[in-house]
């Protein structure tokens, strides 16, 4: 079955002064739970082994080369198959997929335990990994907190990113997390060599200084919006989330979930709205919009 990569989606597109409702194509993230079936024909064992966030398409080669990378197979000779596993999921995703090894090939299972999170079956389907959420964040999904944001403040945040990237001046290739006040005053900024460990760092800070949740802050990510940015977002109870790339689409389902707004492609005064579009004003419009429906 081919599985798409992309869809389509409303955007308010705001150029300068301008916006427009249009059109918008986000790729598509899912999550992939990779299974490893290994053994005797007689003593077959399943082991669930990880759940990354992808791209549909290739999963048989993500999965194979996740388990190469990770050291837990040592070459393809291994391998007997990979292939899509059914479960019983109301979405009909082929989001589970079974690596089943030679009947002779002998697994290095000594560092699976740190890349498994999955909880249910369900949690590969995006509906569960987004409900999940709910039942660990003590900041995500409340009410609308009335945080606002002028589009020329948000104009201006990449320039001010840039000019305290000290490590990105020395290196050329460092991620960045910054938390602004919504009038565009930086309050930190943290880089890693990883986007998630930037956001991270930045969470950390904020958590030691006692600042959670970040309700009356703007999150700004140096490239683009993921699931995983967004869940570590919506964590810390931020409202706000504007990205220099493109979001996907299970960022843009989650954003509108939790009632966040998310803005990419952040630069050159143009940006996309994808949810939560009441939270930024615009000169020349002078009116509140409401959220593109998804």
């Amino acid at each position: 079955m081919s599985t798409p990569s992309i869809i389509h989606i409303p955007v308010v597109k705001v150029n300068a002064n301008q916006s427009a409702r249009e059109e918008d194509s986000i790729a598509i993230e899912e999550p992939l739970e990779i299974k490893l079936e290994y053994g005797p024909a007689d003593r077959k064992e399943v082991r669930n082994i990880s759940v990354t966030m992808r791209t549909p398409g290739h999963d048989a080669e993500l999965a194979t080369g996740f388990l190469f990378t990770e050291g837990i197979i040592k070459n393809a000779d291994e391998v007997k198959s990979a292939k899509h596993s059914f479960i019983a999921c109301a979405e009909n995703k082929e989001n589970t997929i079974l690596v089943t090894l030679e009947h002779n090939a002998v697994p290095n299972l000594q560092n699976t335990e740190r890349n498994f999170y999955t909880t249910s079956s369900c949690g590969v389907c995006g509906k569960g990994s987004i409900s999940a959420i709910r039942t660990v964040s003590s900041y995500a999904a409340g009410p609308d907190d009335g945080n606002m944001i002028h589009s020329v403040v948000l104009n201006q945040l990449p320039n001010i990113l840039r000019r305290h990237q000290r490590v990105f001046d020395d290196t050329g290739g460092l991620h960045a997390s910054a938390l602004f006040t919504p009038f565009g005053e930086l309050l930190l900024l943290r880089e890693d060599v990883g986007r998630h460990n930037a956001l991270d760092k930045l969470i950390g800070a904020a958590m030691m200084y006692n600042w959670l949740p970040l309700q009356q802050t703007v999150l700004l990510l140096s490239g683009r919006a993921s699931f995983e940015l967004v869940q570590k977002a919506a964590m810390a109870g931020i409202s706000i989330i504007a990205a220099v790339g493109a979001p996907s689409s299970l960022a843009v389902e989650l954003a509108n979930e939790f009632n966040i707004t998310l803005i990419g492609f952040l630069r050159d005064e143009r940006f996309n709205i994808y949810t939560g579009a009441h939270r930024v004003m615009i000169p020349a419009d002078e009116a509140v919009f409401t959220a593109p429906s998804i």
